[in-house]
């Protein structure tokens, strides 16, 4: 069975939901805890800048919140190629 990759995500730049995990369907299985994604937050479905603070890669029905609500990241700046461009 194939295994999925859920985040869950802090809006640290968000005063009204910092401190708070939101779990999210990422579609890059190379994302690590600490990666910069945008994602939508709220009922409005906005566009924010989040950090990743947990990964989990499980089957679909074993998904940390119900899959009918899981929204999915729109982007991922990932760590190690930051890394890797600073450091050239």
């Amino acid at each position: 069975m194939e295994r999925t990759c859920f985040v869950a995500v802090e809006f640290i730049n968000d005063p009204n939901v910092v401190g708070y995990l939101y779990w999210y369907l990422c579609p890059y299985k190379e994302v690590r805890e600490g990666d910069r994604v945008t994602a939508p937050l709220g009922r409005h479905n906005r566009e924010q800048e989040g950090v990743v603070r947990k990964v989990l890669f499980t089957e679909e029905q074993n998904a940390p919140f119900p899959m009918t609500y899981i929204p999915i990241i729109v982007l991922a700046v990932f760590c190690f190629y930051t890394t890797f461009i600073m450091n050239r």
